[in-house]
């Protein structure tokens, strides 16, 4: 059974209710900005393996 469209309407006005507009938007803010920094650690360790990988090859 899927929620309808009500229920999910519900759910988000609770939510608005109980955290605010303001600590949701700061939530967003600091997922994203850890999605982002993972994205970057992960593209240096592939950075990191290719330099290692061309060195031993040398």
């Amino acid at each position: 059974m899927f929620p309808s469209w009500l229920q999910i309407l519900l759910v988000v006005m609770l939510a608005l209710i109980f955290f605010g507009r303001g600590k949701i938007s700061d939530f967003m803010t600091d997922l994203a900005s850890g999605i982002k920094s993972f994205r970057k650690g992960m593209s240096d360790d592939d950075n990191n393996t290719a330099i290692e990988d061309n060195e031993d090859k040398e």
